[in-house]
């Protein structure tokens, strides 16, 4: 009979043991809490990867003749024609010209960043635009084009006569040998240029190119 009482007096507590597992899988137990902070795991896996068009920014460190990520070769000036137009009206001192590069190659090529354009004999390049960004790089197909705006006067001090003019594309992210740049055939025989001179990214049109430097 002692025996039995004893075996009778510890059911309940084993009961009460047994409830209170079930208790921890309630709401407010810890494993509920540890899958609301899920969320906060995934935070600490690290920064989100750069979008698309983040990777394809001009001056993206690609070599020349290499690829910048999207799989399609950079253009080279070998891929390329070269033409400048005066944008002013006849009779009108020259101070806007259109420069046009056509892919002249039988592939696509990106074309990224500023064209490198020296007037005569300056030391360097003209300085670019940096507002004009469009921070994306220009998927050519073969026979289209791509526009840059050149200012050749600014209004500032030093005024030279120029009589030639180069284009060059520069050595993305200055990993490689830059192309050689070429001779561009002039749209008239001379023009002014001084230190106020500045050059626009490469745009997908015309008025993209032109307008930040008639606006000058």
């Amino acid at each position: 009979m002692a025996a039995l009482l004893a075996t009778t007096a510890c059911g309940p507590a084993s009961d009460d043991a047994a409830g209170g597992g079930k208790s921890s899988d309630g709401p407010n137990s810890s494993a509920s809490t540890g899958s609301t902070a899920s969320p906060s795991a995934s935070d600490s896996a690290g920064p989100s990867k750069p979008s698309p068009s983040a990777a394809k920014r001009p001056g993206g460190g690609k070599k020349s003749g290499g690829d910048d990520g999207s799989g399609i070769a950079l253009c080279t000036m070998k891929d390329l024609s070269v033409s400048a137009t005066n944008y002013d009206a006849k009779g009108e001192p020259v101070r806007h010209i259109l420069l046009v590069v056509t892919n002249a190659s039988s592939r696509k090529c990106d074309l990224q960043g500023a064209p490198e354009v020296t007037l005569g004999d300056a030391k360097g390049p003209a300085p670019v635009k940096r507002e004009t960004d469009p921070g994306e790089v220009l998927t050519l197909a073969p026979g289209a084009e791509a526009y840059a705006g050149l200012l050749a006067t600014g209004g500032k001090m030093d005024t030279y006569d120029v009589t030639s003019m180069t284009l060059g594309l520069g050595s993305p992210g200055g990993e490689s040998e830059p192309d050689k740049p070429v001779d561009v055939p002039m749209p008239v025989s001379s023009f002014q240029a001084d230190d106020g001179q500045r050059v626009t990214y490469w745009a997908g049109t015309e008025g993209l190119a032109m307008r930040p430097v008639t606006r000058s």
